[in-house]
C-alpha cells in the first residue's frame, strides 16, 4: 500500500497485480497494473519524477510511469532483477535502492536513476561471489533459497555510508549512477550458516537499516549504522535481539515509530515495542561502541494466532497488529 498523491494510491496483491485507486471512488479501480510474474510484495514511489517502483518473489524489480497511466495501466519497465528477492525499499530521498534477498545478500544501489534500466549481467557479483564484514568472498553458488522465516536483524544506514561510498575507487557496474554494493549482513552466532532477510525496513530520517533475518533455527533482530570496514563493505551492527522462531515459515514484517525512535515487532502472538535505550533515545545520541541488545520497552498480546504484521499510526499514538488468523487488533499504549 502506497499513497501517491493526497488522492490517489496503490496497492500490490499475491495475484500478481498492482491496483491504483482513488479515495473520491473508491468501488472501482483507477487501473490495474499487469507485469509480475508472482507475488508482488513492496511498492515505493519516488516523487520527484512520480515512477512507481513495485519488486515481487519473481525477482524483478519494475518502474511504472504514473504521469501516463491510462484506463488500461501505466507504461513499465524492469529495472532490476536479482534471484531469492525478498524485499525493496527507496531510500526517504530516493537517493538509494535496498533489495533483501532470502540468500542473505543485502544489495544497495548508490546514486540511484530509475530512468536507466539495469542487466542482471552488468553485476557479476550477483553470481560470483559476495562480500561479508571481514571481506571473505565466497561462492554465491551454494546459497540456495532459505525457509521463510520469522526473524530480525536491524542495520543502520545513512550517515557513515555517504562519505566512504564516495571514496570508493571501484563500484560494480563501472558507473557513477546505479553503483551496486552487495553486503552479507553478520548475525551473532550465525557466522557459519546463511540467513534469509525477510524484512527490510528504513529508518524515517534515512539513518538506519532494520531487517529481520530468519535461519533454520533462530529469529534475530539487529541494528547497525555504516562504517567504512572494508573497501565492498560498509555495514556495522549496532543493535540486536532474539526471538523464538514461533510460527516458522512465515514471514513477519517490523516496522519503525514516525519519529524512529521505536520499532514494533511481530512476537509470537502478540508484539514488542524496543527502543535503543530504555528511555527511546534518538538512535544518533545513543551508538554503543559494540553492539548491545535492542531495549524491550513494552510486550503487547491480543491474538490467539501468530503475529505476522504490524504498523504505527503516522498520525495518532496507535498501533496495529494481524495475525494470521486474519485478525486485526489496534492498541493505545501508555506509558
Amino acid at each position: 500500500f502506497r499513497f501517491l498523491d493526497n488522492r490517489l494510491f496503490a496497492t500490490c496483491s499475491d495475484d500478481t497485480t498492482i491496483a491504483l485507486w482513488d479515495l473520491r471512488k473508491l468501488n472501482t479501480k483507477v487501473c490495474t497494473l499487469h507485469g509480475h510474474t508472482s507475488w508482488v510484495k513492496n511498492i515505493e514511489y519516488d516523487t520527484n519524477t512520480r515512477l512507481l517502483v513495485t519488486s515481487g518473489f519473481d525477482g524483478n524489480v519494475i518502474i511504472w510511469d504514473t504521469n501516463r497511466c491510462t484506463e488500461d495501466g501505466c507504461p513499465h519497465k524492469k529495472f532490476f532483477h536479482t534471484r531469492f528477492l525478498m524485499r525493496m525499499r527507496l531510500t526517504p530521498d530516493c537517493s538509494k535502492m535496498l533489495i533483501s534477498t532470502s540468500s542473505g545478500y543485502l544489495l544497495i544501489l548508490h546514486d540511484l536513476d530509475l530512468n536507466k534500466s539495469l542487466e542482471v549481467g552488468s553485476y557479476p557479483i550477483l553470481r560470483a561471489r559476495r562480500t561479508t564484514t571481514s571481506s571473505d568472498i565466497t561462492s554465491s553458488g551454494s546459497s540456495g533459497p532459505r525457509a521463510v522465516g520469522s526473524p530480525c536483524h536491524q542495520n543502520d544506514s545513512g550517515l557513515l555510508s555517504e562519505k566512504h561510498m564516495s571514496r570508493t575507487s571501484q563500484r560494480e557496474g563501472g558507473s557513477p549512477r546505479n553503483s551496486l554494493e552487495v553486503l552479507t549482513p553478520e548475525v551473532p552466532g550465525e557466522r557459519d550458516r546463511g540467513n534469509c532477510i525477510t524484512s527490510l525496513q528504513l529508518h524515517p530520517k534515512g539513518w538506519a537499516t532494520l531487517l529481520r533475518c530468519s535461519s533454520n533455527t533462530d529469529d534475530q533482530e539487529e541494528g547497525a549504522p555504516w562504517r567504512p570496514v572494508s573497501p565492498r563493505c560498509s555495514l556495522r551492527l549496532t543493535h540486536c535481539i532474539e526471538e523464538a522462531n514461533v510460527g516458522r515459515g512465515y514471514i513477519k514484517e517490523l516496522c519503525f515509530s514516525p519519529d524512529g525512535r521505536m520499532i514494533s515487532s511481530p512476537h509470537g502472538f502478540g508484539i514488542r515495542l524496543l527502543g535503543f535505550d530504555a528511555h527511546c533515545s534518538e538512535l544518533v545520541d545513543c551508538l554503543p561502541k559494540e553492539a548491545g541488545p535492542l531495549k524491550e520497552i513494552r510486550s503487547l498480546y491480543s491474538h490467539n494466532d501468530v503475529v505476522l504484521t504490524t504498523k504505527f499510526s503516522p498520525t495518532h499514538c496507535q498501533i496495529a497488529s494481524g495475525c494470521l488468523s486474519g485478525r486485526v487488533s489496534l492498541y493505545q499504549p501508555k506509558f
